[in-house]
């Protein structure tokens, strides 16, 4: 909406897939169906690790807050993006726009620290195997994820007031299925030098620092894998970081792709539907179908279940 007073847009016009309105039902169920699938299946992690006690360890205890992440990224962009794709385009209000970012961001972030806390807990495991019990103990857990939640709210709140100063005075049409950093810093009148230093620091620590560091964490994983001397002792090994690896495959993949082609509009919003809707339904299908820990707890838990009923 642009207020003819003092020309300042206070709405923005999402598009979503407008190239796509002849199969705009079919996306919306397909949608529909991933979002309700992605909700499901990551609640249900989070229930079998909190129900089954031989997986009360680490891993499955940053596995949990991965399942939490993904669910605040699916409900954060998939909703909206269903409501845009019935009514072949939405209009938000600047703050709902803002927040919409906030908590896509944060949620981002939180991914890429988790990610690297379980590349740590890995690389503990298989190299100091000896150490472990001692150095992944239930106190550095707990202030691991509390430092990584401290760190996404305190530099997405510096973030999201600087934004708050934007105003915007000219177009108010975002072609993107929800809204991102790019869109909107594009539409602005206002001087965006600032926010774009912001954007890029942040993207140093959340993004690349922490890829770094899971980058060096499976180089030393790698090579101690290969200095077991029995074949099955280095499948057993590997194995057990196997679905680590293919989600942070996965993840950084689709975020790499993302900046290679941050200029092609249809190829990003792809690129983009791939990191914030399939890969949040993808991650509890990983873990679940690759691990044996989670496969018993969860026939135990069904069984359980099933004889309560």
């Amino acid at each position: 909406m642009l207020h003819n007073d003092s020309c300042v847009v206070t709405e923005f016009l999402l598009l979503g897939f407008q190239n796509l309105q002849s199969f705009r039902i079919y996306l919306f169920l397909l949608l529909l169906i991933i979002f309700c699938v992605t909700v499901c299946g990551n609640l249900l992690i989070i229930l079998v690790v909190s129900y089954s006690r031989s997986l009360h360890s680490p891993m499955y205890f940053f596995l949990t807050q991965l399942s939490f992440t993904d669910i605040l990224l699916s409900t954060t962009i998939v909703p909206n993006t269903l409501h845009i794709e019935l009514n072949e385009g939405s209009f938000v209000s600047f703050i709902g726009c803002l927040t919409q970012f906030n908590f896509f961001s944060a949620s981002e972030a939180l991914e890429c620290l988790l990610l690297t806390v379980m590349s740590y807990d890995r690389y503990q495991a298989i190299c100091n195997p000896l150490h472990y019990n001692m150095v992944m103990d239930l106190t550095f857990c707990m202030k691991a994820v509390l430092l990584c939640w401290v760190m996404v709210f305190a530099d997405i709140l510096t973030v999201a007031i600087t934004m708050s100063h934007l105003w915007f005075c000219g177009p108010n049409v975002i072609d993107h299925f929800f809204c991102d950093f790019d869109p909107l810093l594009e539409l602005s009148c206002s001087d965006t030098f600032l926010l774009k230093i912001e954007g890029k620091v942040l993207a140093v620590q959340f993004v690349l620092c922490p890829f770094i560091v899971i980058l060096v964490s499976y180089v030393y994983i790698i090579i101690t894998i290969l200095k077991i001397p029995s074949v099955s002792g280095r499948q057993k090994t590997f194995s057990t970081c196997s679905s680590h690896l293919a989600v942070v495959s996965l993840y950084y993949g689709s975020l790499i792709m993302i900046y290679l082609f941050s200029n092609k509009g249809n190829v990003k919003k792809v690129l983009s539907l791939f990191y914030t809707v399939v890969t949040p339904l993808l991650n509890p299908m990983i873990y679940s179908l690759s691990n044996r820990d989670i496969k018993q707890a969860f026939k135990k838990l069904k069984s359980k279940m099933s004889s309560a009923l």
